[in-house]
């Protein structure tokens, strides 16, 4: 029986357990990556580990997420970032140089390789033909010890594609097309592997669009082949010595398929508030629009510029548009100013931004009170970009562009006046590692810099033998990591736990903090119970470290996904969920609740949970890898390590 290439790599790393699905593997990391908003606490867990330089083959430390800078944190956070890189052994890549995925997939990312990242669109490199996960930062640092990335065997779904993209259809559609199908819930432990004759048809810029936003989907990663496309991509990178063909034999057999016919696939929009919430762009048509922002991870590679230079060439933003656009890399910025399609940018009236993850992330950019904005970025949570009121919609670059010339959603396949933009990649890149700082061969002599705004990871504690506790919370489905804990303005203070934690649910229920930290100075654990698909979104681990200060012990949800669910086992948080989901309904927030028997329960995977205030026994689940076990015997990994 053949072998999926996901199979393939991870055969080849495979250092511990058995390659069946479902069951637990530890593999090799070659590369890791981390961004500002989660790398400095990563590298403080680093440090934690008394290690003197990084173990892997390839670390690079990125900023682009927490760029603007108000008051003195977020400097000083990338100061610690730059001398601790050196003293480590770690490559950095400093302010303005890209996104990090975009850099990544420019300068360093390679077929049939491993990459963990402490940012849930590290599957972007899947596009290159590799396996590329997003992780907490504990597990990052980790990685970068040598220890093995522990994971649950994924599911892997074929996804096959035929045929070829029509004028004004992208791969933002496709991958719309594919999050229709699979939504964002559902699919922990899965991961999408694609195949077919249409493959040779997308650019290795539209498969990385399309890996990260599997991310949405919530699987584990996803992957392209690597072929003869991959190697042009990396020879006009000047790294055609890093190509390896990786493809997945002949008669490999898979969990499922899911095929697209991509000369059927329509222009799309994910909706207020998913990116699972998808419609046609035809059926949007006449929407009045606000604003427009293209860039981001997943869509500001040279190809996407240029197309939305072509459409915007000769025409001016519509008076009640502000259009803003953000190159994904200085790579990608220099190429637009070289071949004219920056001029053509600037003349049509757009706000270029810095090549950095800034709107995506809320940190800028935030519309009008009700505006409609559209994005060609991956997330669309409510409030995410700094206005609640606000419709955001997810679009593909020629969709977006269209709009702000005519300020209101176009169907393109309808428009006649406009040209259908194309590109066709470069044989040669504009590659330059000038903003790049490779560290010393030796980083003994290096002295970390470290504001006053830096503090250590919190510790917690082991495990108690009975969780007597209060319901600190119950919220509904699809509770992402935003909702937990904020970013925008309140990502600067992501190296001080004592003050990020006050900020933990505080657009959901803004007395949550206070509450838990009452409870904690009375020695009462908090709980948290949730729905359906708790934690979706971003890999920030603060949605479980923050919560642990606050005296958290353990969510109870309808279910958790996979990159949370490794965090509040990493931080000593138990993972629970209701074996029967209606008892969802029966438990209140402000109930007194007792587990008797809450280390046998972790041990044996069940617990029965006592609702004290209305005398009601809940059976529970706790799906747990062995290692997860140790940690929260431990009261994480962190205290584990110590042992």
């Amino acid at each position: 029986m053949g072998m999926t290439l996901i199979a393939k790599i991870l055969k080849a790393h495979l250092v511990e357990g058995t390659l069946e699905t479902g069951k637990e593997i530890g593999i090799r990391i070659d590369q890791t990556l981390t961004q500002d908003a989660t790398g400095t606490m990563a590298y403080l867990e680093f440090e934690s580990l008394g290690l003197d330089r990084m173990q892997n083959e390839l670390a690079v430390s990125y900023v682009d997420h927490n760029t603007v800078q108000v008051g003195f944190e977020n400097a000083d956070d990338h100061e610690y970032l730059r001398t601790i890189a050196a003293k480590k052994g770690v490559i950095f890549s400093r302010p303005g140089n890209g996104i990090c995925h975009q850099v990544h997939l420019e300068r360093f990312g390679k077929p049939g390789k491993t990459l963990l990242g402490s940012d849930s669109h590290t599957p972007t490199d899947g596009g290159l033909g590799c396996i590329a996960i997003g992780a907490g930062g504990l597990d990052v640092a980790l990685a970068m010890a040598g220890r093995p990335f522990h994971l649950v065997t994924p599911k892997v779904i074929e996804i096959r594609l035929s045929g070829k993209l029509r004028p004004w259809c992208t791969a933002k559609d496709v991958v719309l097309t594919v999050l229709e199908r699979f939504t964002v819930k559902g699919n922990v432990n899965c991961a999408f592997e694609y195949t077919g004759e249409g493959v040779r048809s997308l650019d290795v810029p539209s498969r990385s669009t399309i890996c990260n936003m599997g991310a949405e989907c919530g699987v584990t990663t996803s992957i392209f082949p690597s072929d003869e496309v991959t190697r042009k991509f990396l020879k006009a990178q000047g790294r055609e010595a890093d190509w390896s063909e990786q493809r997945a034999d002949g008669d490999a057999v898979y969990d499922g398929l899911f095929e697209i016919d991509l000369s059927k696939v329509d222009p799309k929009a994910a909706c207020p508030h998913s990116p699972g919430n998808i419609r046609n762009i035809s059926e949007l048509s006449g929407l009045p629009v606000n604003q427009v922002l293209i860039g981001s991870c997943t869509n500001s590679s040279y190809t996407d510029l240029v197309k939305v230079a072509q459409v915007l060439d000769g025409h001016t933003v519509a008076p009640n548009v502000e259009l803003g656009i953000a190159p994904g890399s200085r790579e990608v910025l220099e190429m637009i100013s070289k071949d004219g399609s920056l001029a053509k940018l600037v003349q049509s009236g757009a706000r270029i931004l810095e090549s950095a993850c800034g709107f995506c992330i809320g940190n800028h950019q935030s519309p009008g009170t009700n505006a409609v904005s559209l994005r060609t970025s991956n997330r669309n949570f409510e409030g995410r970009s700094g206005t609640k009121s606000a419709q955001v919609y997810l679009v593909s670059p020629e969709t977006a562009a269209l709009a702000a010339i005519y300020g209101k959603v176009v169907d393109p396949l309808k428009e006649q006046s406009v040209k259908a933009p194309s590109a066709e990649m470069p044989e040669q890149y504009a590659a330059d590692d000038g903003m790049l700082i490779f560290p010393p061969e030796d980083g003994s002599k290096v002295e970390v810099q470290r504001g006053p705004n830096i503090g250590a990871p919190p510790e917690g504690e082991p495990l108690p033998r009975t969780l007597k506790g209060e319901v600190a919370i119950k919220v509904g489905d699809k509770i992402t990591t935003d909702h937990i804990m904020p970013a925008g303005p309140r990502l600067k203070f992501r190296s001080n736990i004592p003050v990020y934690a006050n900020y933990v649910f505080e657009h959901v229920d803004p007395t949550f903090a206070a509450r838990c930290l009452s409870n904690k100075a009375q020695g009462i654990p908090s709980v948290i119970v949730a729905g359906l698909s708790y934690g979706q979104g971003s890999s920030r681990e603060h949605a479980a470290i923050c919560p642990m200060y606050l005296g958290v012990k353990a969510v109870i949800a309808r279910s958790i996904e996979r990159i949370h669910q490794a965090n509040l086992c990493n931080f000593g948080i138990v993972p629970l969920t209701f074996q029967n989901e209606e008892d969802y309904q029966a438990v209140s927030q402000g109930d007194q609740i007792e587990i008797a028997d809450l280390y046998d329960g972790v041990k044996n995977g069940k617990v029965a949970l006592k609702d004290l205030s209305n005398g009601r026994t809940i059976i529970l689940d706790c799906v747990t890898t062995a290692e997860q076990k140790e940690m929260l015997f431990a009261g994480g990994m962190l205290n584990l390590l110590k042992k």
